[in-house]
């Protein structure tokens, strides 16, 4: 399933995850049994593989008739092709995408997905980087069964009207197949109800159709209090012939002067960057790694997720909405190459990931803030193009939520009064001697004095690196255990005790595996900087994080 809740009653959908047949298009390839979802770098014969390959496997369709293939990610270009027919392409590995097929003749088809994991000049999101880009089939795959007219998407937004009422906004965009007319979208959520006539539609064609519903005493979705309900749409002509349900969740979100408010009041973050990335799975992480990532996260008093760098998967945002965790959720795109970052080809390429995440993700409730461009350019001019395009694509897609980005360029970005939240990147005590306080103290004084002043500032990566294992409570070396508890006490307590401090997000929640091209950076060509090994095994900086987080209240 691509959620963690079944998203049709009406809508007939059949999982296509399991196993696949394999094929790398190289010399003397085989072809292996590969599980879906997966990553090829777990089949030993393609631990090191970095290229083409197919994926292929067999569907029966029992009668005549439209379906959809929805694919939750491939990584990290795909071309999908049913009986050797191109039938669609899609690039970014951490986006979901479905491919329509108007008819489709009962019998048995054959689906085959080419999927390319290399480093091209074509792609500008995925190049070697601090993580590893992996290859495969990477998230889950089902196969839908359509009628005339299907509803592609929709859109939730809360507006708060009075104490425990709100307004529910629901944008529905409806697809028709064929000629659609006389058809209507009704909907549902916490209690209330509406309808809407949905024009009449040419095939091919689609319409957004706006429904308002007042709802009245709702329970809010907060830190800790996942209180979901279920947004449910049913197209109709003569009869229900498509639907769409979702979980939504309501709150408010607010970024007043220097604090960020949930629900009205200020909020502390306590938080960890976490890569989709795990020792036995890759980033092709089950549903119940995931929960154990997070209940280690609750376990030492956080209380939200940066999802570095990318979209990640609606089954962890799914757990994250149920959790009561807040996320930064965050485009795709860390400290790239001059080139890549001038090219027009990133500029498309961040601009349809950017639609993709919001598209895909905008109903969790979880999710209280945007981010994109992690460690870009932001002190030059071009950069500060690139900057506020982007976020002015982010807000228009979704005005209800704020911005920021994770900057690093210290006492030069010239972007931090395009954002509504500004946030840094800092190391003290492990790339320099500097003690966090004085640090994040001029750090600050300067933000105020370009851009920042007035706004919430966040301090969305500190930490420091330790070698899983390795221990010398004597000498407290770099790399050792022992001196990444002992900086990290200090980051932490110097940061949350600053008034001017919104929260912090440790860099990060685990290990990691690094691109190739960055292991003679990289120990064990890893980023070592997490607080439980890449098989989430602590580190002795677990018991300090959790001893420091739980005593801090996550609003105050």
């Amino acid at each position: 399933m691509q959620r963690l809740f079944s998203e049709h009653e009406v809508r007939p959908v059949e999982s296509l995850d399991g196993v696949w047949s394999l094929t790398p298009q190289k010399e003397d390839t085989e072809t292996f049994h590969a599980l879906v979802p997966g990553v090829w770098e777990r089949i030993p014969a393609l631990a090191r593989f970095r290229g083409i390959a197919d994926y292929t496997r067999t569907i029966e369709i029992p009668q005549d008739g439209p379906v959809l293939l929805r694919f939750g990610g491939v990584s990290h270009t795909a071309r999908v092709f049913l009986d050797e027919r191109e039938i669609g392409r899609h690039y970014s590995a951490f986006t979901g995408f479905s491919i329509p097929v108007p008819r489709l003749s009962a019998g048995v088809h054959r689906i085959r997905v080419e999927v390319d994991d290399r480093y091209t000049e074509e792609s500008c999101l995925h190049v070697p980087n601090d993580y590893m880009t992996y290859g495969g089939i990477t998230r889950p795959v089902e196969l839908h069964h359509l009628r005339g007219a299907y509803i592609d998407r929709m859109a939730f937004h809360a507006m708060k009207t009075g104490e425990g009422s709100f307004e529910a906004r629901v944008r529905i965009f409806v697809s028709a197949l064929e000629d659609l007319d006389g058809a209507s979208v009704s909907v549902s959520v916490a209690g209330g109800a509406g309808t809407a006539v949905v024009p009449d539609l040419k095939a091919g064609d689609s319409v957004p159709v706006d429904v308002c519903i007042p709802v009245q005493n709702v329970r809010l979705w907060d830190i800790h209090e996942g209180n979901l309900y279920a947004l449910k749409v049913v197209l109709c002509k003569d009869g229900p012939i498509d639907d769409l349900i979702d979980r939504v969740g309501f709150r408010t979100v607010e970024v007043r002067g220097e604090d960020i408010l949930l629900n009205g009041r200020k909020v502390r973050i306590k938080g960890f960057n976490r890569h989709e990335d795990h020792g036995q799975f890759g980033c092709a992480m089950p549903v119940q790694a995931m929960m154990d990532d997070l209940q280690m996260v609750l376990d030492m008093g956080a209380n939200s997720i940066r999802t570095s760098h990318y979209p990640n998967d609606p089954r962890f945002l799914d757990l994250c909405d149920e959790l009561g965790i807040l996320v930064w959720e965050e485009n795709h795109a860390r400290a790239l190459p001059q080139p890549v970052f001038h090219s027009e080809r990133f500029a498309e390429q961040c601009r349809v990931c950017n639609e993709e995440m919001i598209f895909q993700h905008v109903n969790h409730p979880a999710i209280y803030v945007w981010g994109l461009l992690n460690e870009c350019e932001s002190e030059t001019e071009f950069g500060r193009g690139v900057y506020q395009t982007q976020i002015e694509q982010l807000h228009a897609l979704d005005p209800t939520r704020p911005v920021t980005f994770a900057s690093c360029r210290f006492f030069k970005d010239v972007c931090l009064d395009l954002v509504d939240i500004a946030s840094f990147n800092i190391y003290p005590l492990w790339y320099n001697g500097e003690s966090p306080a004085e640090l994040a103290n001029r750090l600050f004084a300067w933000m105020d004095e370009n851009g920042a002043k007035g706004k919430p500032i966040i301090i969305s990566e500190i930490g420091a690196g330790a070698i899983a294992g390795f221990h010398d409570p004597m000498q407290r070396p770099k790399w050792s255990e022992e001196r990444q508890a002992d900086i990290l006490e200090k980051q932490l307590v110097d940061i949350h005790s600053l008034v001017r401090a919104s929260g912090t997000y440790i860099w990060q929640f685990a290990d990691v595996k690094v691109s190739e091209e960055w292991a003679l950076h990289r120990p064990k060509a890893m980023n070592n900087k997490g607080i439980v090994d890449m098989y989430r095994s602590p580190k002795l900086s677990y018991g300090t994080v959790k001893r420091i987080y739980s005593a801090l209240p996550d609003k105050v």
